[in-house]
């Protein structure tokens, strides 16, 4: 696979990642587990089959203390005994809100899992960091942008949460 177009060496590209990655700075700041941010960006970057994402994420979350299991499964999270039931409603709600046209939208079933452990403030921060995760994610299929060369903490801001 050759990559496409690297974003960054345009005029517009840094430009949008400066205005997404300013808006992680506030879902990273929120009272959202920072756990729970990384097992949404690995799952929605599955089901997108976002290399560059899932190279980033599976990295940052190991590199942050998450076990090689948990990681391993994220995939298989409703099959698996070793996510809370609150990280399952986010990875519930993260399936959902990625294959918007093949769920037919986010059912109040599933929202209202997902209410059940979260409060207003963790739900914004999930619901944003959903339609971040998918952003890069749809930018960097689009584009071909290859994983497998991250080292973590490569793209990290101050509270050492990953940007993406």
């Amino acid at each position: 696979m050759e990559t496409r177009l690297n974003p960054l060496t345009t005029e517009v590209g840094p430009k949008l990642v400066k205005h997404i990655l300013s808006a992680h700075k506030a879902v990273a700041a929120s009272p959202l587990p920072a756990a729970t941010l990384e097992l949404v960006n690995i799952r929605a970057s599955q089901i997108n089959g976002c290399g560059g994402c899932l190279d980033m994420h599976t990295k940052e979350a190991l590199h942050a203390g998450e076990t090689a299991v948990r990681v391993n499964l994220v995939a298989a999270w409703r099959d698996v005994n070793v996510f809370t039931e609150a990280e399952k409603a986010a990875l519930e709600l993260t399936e959902h809100g990625t294959r918007l046209a093949d769920s037919g939208g986010v059912g109040d079933e599933v929202w209202a899992n997902a209410a059940k452990h979260y409060d207003d403030e963790q739900l914004m921060a999930l619901v944003a960091q959903i339609a971040l995760i998918n952003a890069f994610n749809r930018m960097n299929v689009l584009t071909r942008q290859q994983g497998g060369d991250y080292t973590p903490g490569q793209f990290t801001h101050e509270r050492g949460k990953s940007f993406t």
